[in-house]
């Protein structure tokens, strides 16, 4: 109980530290350690490909469902990790109907049988819609979808922590000028409004203090500069990452054009035999 009480002071000290530290920042009353050129750059990538890779998802999801309802109803099956259930598209609801009706009229009439024709056609094209929106879903929104929610919230929480990182180095930087500066004042400035001997005894102790202050502070620098540039590293790696998944989404974009070009290419067979059909 102890140590989770002397853990939990720590912590609320660092926190505490790295709180007043990014708001002298903000207030321009503390110095601010600036990133590294490459790192920037990997980030400033990184960034755009996480916003466009957003929009392309959303939107992509759009042009398969355009049914905002039966997004919504899809996404809420998806966080209770449960099947939606399967839904006929538009066009197989279209076919239907226009099979129904002609049923109901009379199929021996040239109406009804062009009602039965137009309805099985309706419905090839809608089960060709469903094989797309799921071939598209797979290969397009899946691996998205995955680098948001799998590498992109890895990178996050290690820019978070270099961010922590580089808190905790410029607050131990403006530790040590601070200790340095009391050092110095204390060497320089000893007290002579007395003349008792006690006076020069407690300027040499209280810069003896601060000495040991500055080689307290200057111990602690090291070892944040150390865990600065090790997450610094770690971070740059994954950034750097953000090449291979443009590699990735690339082959992906391709197997969307390709299954969005079969299934054009399959209406347009469906509708140029419904035509012969109804000639």
């Amino acid at each position: 109980m102890d140590f989770n009480m002397k853990k939990l002071a720590s912590g609320a000290g660092v926190f505490f530290t790295r709180a007043v530290q990014f708001t002298e920042e903000r207030l321009g009353q503390a110095e601010r350690t600036e990133p590294d050129a490459d790192l920037e750059r990997l980030a400033g990538r990184a960034d755009v490909t996480r916003l466009w890779t957003e929009r392309i998802c959303r939107q992509t999801e759009v042009l398969l469902r355009p049914n905002p309802g039966v997004r919504m109803e899809e996404f809420l099956y998806e966080k209770l990790d449960r099947t939606a259930p399967q839904r006929p598209a538009s066009g197989q609801l279209l076919g239907r109907h226009m099979e129904d009706a002609a049923r109901s009229l009379g199929p021996e009439l040239a109406y009804g049988r062009g009602l039965l024709l137009v309805g099985a056609c309706e419905q090839r094209l809608g089960r060709a819609e469903r094989e797309f929106s799921q071939v598209s879903a797979v290969a397009l929104i899946g691996p998205l979808r995955d680098f948001l929610e799998g590498d992109w919230s890895l990178i996050t929480k290690e820019r978070r922590l270099l961010e922590n990182r580089r808190l905790d180095l410029d607050a131990c930087k403006a530790r040590l000028r601070r200790a340095q500066a009391a050092e110095s004042k204390a060497a320089t400035q000893p007290d002579f409004q007395e003349t008792r001997p006690r006076n020069y005894v407690l300027s040499a102790s209280a810069s003896g203090l601060w000495t040991q202050e500055v080689e307290k502070a200057g111990d602690e620098l090291q070892r944040a500069q150390a865990e600065f540039d090790q997450q610094a590293e770690v971070t740059k790696l994954l950034l750097g990452d953000i090449s291979s998944t443009h590699v990735n989404h690339l082959r992906c974009l391709h197997e969307f054009v390709e299954a969005q070009a079969a299934y054009y290419k399959q209406c347009h067979l469906h509708m140029e035999d419904l035509q012969k059909e109804l000639a």
